[in-house]
């Protein structure tokens, strides 16, 4: 029999969104970390272009490796050769080839807990062991070294995520080198989830490959690229273990699809539309920010980059999933429950993504503000409603 893993709770949410959208419901989609934009207009253009002339097949775009590779040397200062990148399907297949071809069976791999509900449920599916460890408030919900050098026994392995999802938090540079020596020091591999990079609010991102140049990067065209349909993302393998690592994408996966290679290389390109989304974003977190206090909601996760606010719920409920159930149904505004970051302690949380449009988060908030003080009048959670 197969390993069980956990279900991903805020699908169920967002089944009931969509349904009460296809009922004729306005809903208002925060439940999800994906843009509410597309991707860029020439990278669309692109498309087009290239639909109309390539039958297209089994490809991984040399152009668009050496794009990346140059994007690493643009943004971080490092030297990464094109040989290096491996062209996956989305950060979701680069997380399975990355745990496949880096582990065996039965190895220990650290996650921070609240932390991307695929982590531990792809490690268990792949028959190895979730070493969560807590990141409360009192290490801004993120690993630190000093947690990394008390597990026991040490790991085999590490996921870092800075920033991170829930919560949007960022590990600082110099945390981040003690932590790349701590996993050293412990003969932990890094896997660094960098999906978030280029989606910051102030102190800028740094690259894992800056500390340890050994770690494997995983990233993405689904966020900052506003590309989460097209389905492409990349791996940066240890450079003295590329083929092993291609082997394992090859026969995995085979290829990343060849449209969304066309249009991706195009993308990289169209700065000024990427940052301009990028603004909305902080427009919408500043908003948000400033409401939730209004709302009764007053400890938040630190939403230093991504876009979601991980927020504590704790005084209206302790059940989120049934919160979050209650609150797509009578407001029509959906959110993630906490239990998907944090089987333990999310059951206070819930995740809002501002990844919409600004006029969909104050509609949000001017729906949710009564609905708040009902939960908070009532001082208990709302019971689930029933499915329909």
């Amino acid at each position: 029999m197969s390993t069980p893993i956990d279900p991903f709770h805020t699908m169920g949410v967002s089944r009931i969104a969509h349904a009460l959208k296809a009922a004729g419901r306005s809903v208002i989609h925060m439940e999800f970390g994906q843009p509410s934009t597309g991707a860029p207009a020439a990278a669309i253009a692109e498309a087009h272009r290239v639909l109309d002339r390539d039958g297209m097949g089994y490809w991984e775009s040399p152009a668009l490796k050496a794009r990346i590779a140059r994007h690493y040397g643009e943004r971080y200062d490092l030297d990464v050769s094109p040989e290096r990148i491996l062209l996956t399907c989305g950060a979701s297949p680069g997380l399975v080839v990355a745990l496949s071809a880096g582990f065996r069976p039965g190895d220990r791999i650290g996650v921070a807990r609240p932390g991307y509900v695929a982590y531990r449920n792809a490690i268990r599916a792949l028959k190895l062991e979730p070493v969560e460890i807590a990141c409360g408030a009192e290490t801004g919900f993120q690993l630190t070294a000093d947690r990394i050098t008390q597990i026991d026994p040490p790991p085999q392995g590490m996921i870092i995520a800075s920033p991170a999802n829930p919560t949007g938090a960022i590990i600082p540079g110099p945390e981040l080198a003690r932590i790349a020596e701590a996993c050293r020091a412990r003969g932990a591999r890094i896997i660094s989830d960098e999906i978030y990079h280029g989606l910051s609010y102030g102190e800028p991102e740094r690259c894992m490959l800056s500390f340890a140049p050994d770690a494997v990067v995983i990233n993405s065209f689904s966020k900052y690229f506003s590309m989460a349909a097209w389905r492409l993302g990349w791996m940066v393998a240890p450079e003295a273990e590329v083929e092993h690592y291609r082997a394992y994408a090859a026969n995995l996966f085979l290829t990343a699809p060849s449209l969304s290679q066309h249009a991706a290389l195009i993308a990289m390109d169209c700065r000024d539309e990427l940052e301009a989304n990028l603004e909305v974003y902080a427009r919408n977190r500043q908003i948000l920010l400033d409401a939730l206090p209004g709302l009764g909601i007053e400890a938040i996760a630190p939403p230093d980059g991504a876009f979601y606010i991980y927020a504590d719920v704790g005084r209206m409920t302790d059940d989120s999933l049934a919160f979050c159930q209650a609150m797509v149904r009578e407001t029509g505004v959906a959110a993630a429950t906490g239990l998907d970051f944090d089987p333990v302690e999310g059951r206070r949380f819930v995740r809002f993504s501002f990844a919409v449009s600004t006029a969909e988060v104050l509609e949000a908030i001017g729906r949710l503000r009564p609905w708040f003080a009902a939960q908070r009048a009532a001082g208990q959670s709302p019971a689930p409603a029933a499915a329909g």
